[in-house]
């Protein structure tokens, strides 16, 4: 019988990887700070290979998807929000139309799915293989290619230090350099070459003097390895004159369907000549002799995440927004000054929706909505969301940076030219109180909010009251105008803000 300290102290915990190549799904439990795997699942989808030439993803391939996110679904009923994370990567940070299959995919998972940086990926694959690691003070390498990117990453003991990620991967080199099943001496020499291309300038960065040991994590060093071992080769590790075997063997062999080697999995048949060319071309350009295989990747760190590293994640995000701000020259002062004062009216319109994330988003979106004043003040929001749709923010989604970038898009001016969704209850309450912060905030000073009431009808619930006392109105002329200005502004949507004076 399972001791009621033990339960209090059990808990459950699942990462859900999209990849390029392979869904995966690791679920586990919790027991006393550390995770233990109980169910692991993998679907060789091959999303990567489904980008049409306009990078829309295809149907079949959004399908494949689908189903595959269904049935991971089904073993996460029951599961709470807190329990769950989903990310995905290169693929569907490539594809134009993602939204659409992310908005049938996490109905069918029943859960949130992030799109993530490559930076934030890198991060997230050190923090996995690192996890599973000594923690000593020793300088690593880590390679991970996956079916549309490669990420590299510098880091010593537990702390990544420099990570970046390239567009080059087992898929994509497989489809451009090998679509015709053939092996040949010249289609490798292609492809390496290719490689080095889009790889060139990570020789600068990456250099022998940076590290002590090479890690190589996930999909095609996995894959390589098991061929190797299979072969009689040390298992653990993979050399030069492993690959040059390998290497070997496929052009023997000449056709993908001619291959029989013992350790090759039938689904990676397709993609070994695009994954081992990308491989082959690190080997030389980073000067690596012996690459170790890493036990850790991309879900294990997500899984650190959610363990006891939140604290770090959310402090990471906060780093990610300071140093947004000090980039682009934005006040610290009156960006907290704003968060305030926007927390504050977001309490008496949303407190059952207040909770840590909520408050933190839109703390951030205050911080950050002056940013693209370093660049032109007429169109500072537009700047602003330009920036924060095209940045790397270490801690961050792609997604989480979407949504702050409609926040800093639409604090000012009119709110027809936002592409947000009026439907997105959280967002737009958010919205609204951010651009009075923003109106009330105008002196840069801190606003007296003695006189101001901000109530949400009981019947209808995208229609809000403020109130004004007659004292605040003459004491404050220029903020009362610019919140009936507000009022108007609000007209156009399917919401609406009443402003009441008396």
């Amino acid at each position: 019988m399972t001791s009621k300290k033990t339960m209090q102290n059990t808990t459950r915990l699942a990462a859900v990887d999209l990849g390029s190549n392979s869904f995966r799904l690791e679920i586990g439990r919790v027991e006393h700070g550390q995770f233990y795997r109980t169910e692991y699942l993998k679907e060789t989808v091959r999303q990567g290979n489904g980008l049409d030439d306009s990078r829309n993803l295809t149907l079949p391939a959004m399908q494949r998807g689908w189903d595959c996110l269904a049935r991971f679904g089904e073993r996460l009923a029951g599961f709470a929000d807190t329990e769950v994370r989903a990310v995905a990567t290169q693929t569907l940070r490539e594809a134009r139309n993602r939204d659409e299959f992310l908005a049938q995919g996490m109905k069918n998972l029943g859960f949130p799915i992030d799109v993530i940086s490559g930076r934030e990926e890198a991060r997230l694959i050190y923090q996995g293989v690192a996890q599973a690691l000594p923690n000593i003070p020793e300088r690593r390498l880590v390679i991970d290619i996956g079916g549309r990117s490669t990420e590299i990453i510098l880091g010593q003991g537990h702390e990544s230090r420099h990570m970046e990620s390239y567009r080059v991967g087992s898929v994509t080199w497989s489809m451009r350099y090998f679509a015709d099943n053939q092996f040949s001496k010249r289609s490798f020499q292609i492809a390496e070459i290719a490689a080095k291309a889009v790889l060139d300038e990570a020789l600068a960065i990456y250099t022998p003097d940076q590290w002590e040991v090479a890690y190589g994590s996930a999909g095609t060093i996995n894959a390589v390895m098991d061929v190797l071992v299979a072969a009689g080769w040390p298992a653990g590790s993979v050399t030069q004159d492993g690959l040059d075997w390998l290497l070997d063997k496929l052009l023997v062999a000449q056709t993908i369907d001619r291959l029989k080697l013992a350790g090759m999995r039938e689904d990676r048949k397709a993609i070994i000549g695009g994954g081992l060319s990308v491989l082959r071309a690190l080997f030389e350009l980073l000067g690596i002799k012996r690459l170790e295989q890493a036990t850790g990747g991309l879900r294990h760190g997500l899984l650190q995440d959610m363990l006891g590293s939140a604290q770090h994640a959310s402090d990471l995000r906060d780093h990610s927004v300071q140093r947004l701000a000090a980039k682009f020259g934005a006040d610290p002062t009156h960006g907290h000054r704003v968060g305030r004062v926007a927390n504050e009216l977001f309490k008496h319109i949303a407190p059952e929706a207040i909770d840590e994330r909520a408050t933190r988003k839109l703390t951030w979106a205050a911080q950050l909505h002056e940013i693209g004043s370093h660049i032109s003040h007429s169109d500072s929001h537009k700047h602003g969301a330009y920036i924060l749709d095209n940045t790397d923010a270490m801690g961050f989604a792609l997604t989480e940076l979407h949504k702050l970038s409609l926040l800093v898009l639409g604090h000012r001016g009119k709110l027809r030219k936002l592409e947000a969704d009026f439907e997105d209850n959280m967002l737009i309450q958010q919205l609204l109180v951010l651009r009075m912060a923003v109106a009330l905030c105008h002196a840069r000073r801190d606003p007296d909010l003695k006189g101001i009431t901000l109530r949400r009808d009981v019947k209808n619930a995208r229609h809000f009251t403020l109130s004004l006392s007659n004292e605040w109105a003459k004491a404050f002329p220029q903020s009362a105008y610019l919140l009936n200005e507000e009022s108007v502004a609000w007209q156009k949507t399917p919401w609406s803000l009443d402003v009441s004076v008396g």
